[in-house]
């Protein structure tokens, strides 16, 4: 078993850093490792001024993309695209805010590519001011703040402390840990599963007929690998146990349980399910196993091999689930509508996943799938082959809009 690392929700966000030319810009190289730690991605928009205070290679190391200072990059003869730089971003801070860019920002004025990518930026945007006491207590500064906050721009509150003037007060700029503190806090509050612990099976079982061969079947475990990093990545905890498996999920916030048998999914399932809100079962579990193991490889080319039905985890624990959400799949060759929808009443599910044969690049090894959704009052959604990745985010969208967990993410996703 993984142990589970320290999950943000940070990880897999872009974040476009704007600085301003104050001197706590010096800071702003630790605040960029910070967000690369956290797995986010970072990009630098520099304002002439503040690159006199801190230097565009040690941004651009550190943050590992190119910085971008002026509309035109003079050495490389390319036009630097603010728009593109607004879309591209998932949150936009401005760190260190100057009293001159906040004044700028109130009144739209557009002067420098800093300001021309506030102006084209459609996300969500955070200010850190940054100056001397009396120049943030002004009324214009207190007023030009007051208004930006009118057009939803987060305004962090500034440090109370020595400032570079000498003086004692107000002006410092937010702690560096207290930013990471306040953009986790916002990402946590979009996320539609955060809080939510998810159990997801995989893969395939292999049931030992003898030291060297077994009974299983072509499940890859890539469709339920998908679900576990959309899950993931809708802010869930997610429990992964994964039959044998060449593939590979690396996430902070999912734990991976390997497993070989039917009896071992069952025992894992068994403990993960009575904690869990969403338990997804994609794993294609051997319907029986060898009542015995040979202890040394068979050498007859004919034998007969006795079996003993195992034990149907989904119905099980469907008939103990409380307020659990029990999403099952179905692989079904004929009938395929009615002898899912038996199965979904039969084990107690609230959705089934009903999987088709019928086209060539379905199932078994392949990376695209084609699906039908079934719920309790018979709903069934039909949809073309397309990536599992995409078919990952169909069911996970599905469980949140059955759950009422919906309301946010379109947030999540632009």
């Amino acid at each position: 078993m993984k142990k589970r690392k320290s999950f943000s929700t940070l990880f897999g966000k872009k974040i476009l850093v704007g600085v301003s030319g104050s001197i706590a810009a010096y800071k702003i190289p630790e605040l960029v490792r910070s967000f690369i730690k956290k797995g986010a991605e970072v990009r630098v928009v520099l304002t002439r001024d503040a690159a006199q205070f801190v230097t565009p290679l040690t941004l651009s190391t550190v943050s590992k993309h190119d910085i971008t200072i002026d509309f035109i990059d003079s050495e490389k003869s390319k036009w630097n695209n603010h728009v593109e730089l607004g879309l591209w971003a998932d949150l936009f801070l401005i760190a260190p805010a100057t009293a001159n860019t906040l004044s700028k920002m109130a009144t739209g004025s557009c002067d420098n590519i800093l300001l021309a990518t506030f102006l084209s930026s459609t996300c969500p945007i955070f200010c850190a001011p940054a100056m001397d006491r009396d120049m943030y207590l002004n009324s214009a500064t207190k007023k030009n703040i007051e208004t930006l906050r009118k057009r939803g721009i987060t305004i962090l509150d500034v440090d109370n402390g020595e400032l570079a003037s000498g003086l004692h007060g107000l002006g410092r700029m937010c702690d560096i840990h207290n930013i990471l503190i306040k953009l986790e806090n916002f990402f946590s509050k979009l996320m539609p599963f955060f809080g939510k612990k998810i159990f997801i099976t995989a893969g395939p079982t292999y049931e030992k007929i003898d030291p060297v061969r077994f009974i299983g079947n072509f499940s890859s475990g890539k469709m339920g690998c998908e679900l576990a990093r959309q899950a993931a990545y809708y802010g869930a905890t997610v429990d992964l146990i994964l039959g044998p498996s060449s593939e590979t999920v690396n996430h902070p916030n999912i734990t991976v349980c390997n497993i070989e048998t039917a009896d071992e999914l069952f025992d894992l399932s068994e403990k993960k399910f009575k904690n869990c809100d969403v338990a997804i079962f994609s794993a294609a579990v051997s319907d029986f196993k060898p009542i015995k193991i040979e202890k040394e490889k068979i050498k007859q080319k004919t034998i007969t091999i006795k079996t003993i039905a195992n034990r149907d985890i989904v119905a099980m624990l469907g008939q103990s689930k409380k307020n659990q959400f029990l999403v099952g799949f179905a692989l079904e060759t004929e009938n395929e509508e009615r002898n899912a929808i038996e199965k979904m009443k039969r084990k107690n599910m609230d959705l089934i996943v009903l999987n088709s044969l019928r086209n060539k690049k379905t199932c078994f090894g392949y990376n695209t799938n084609q699906i039908k959704l079934i719920d309790q009052d018979l709903s069934i959604q039909e949809f073309p082959l397309m990536e599992k990745s995409k078919v990952a985010k169909i069911i996970l969208d599905e469980i949140l809009f059955k759950n009422k967990y919906y309301n946010s993410i379109n947030k999540i996703l632009k």
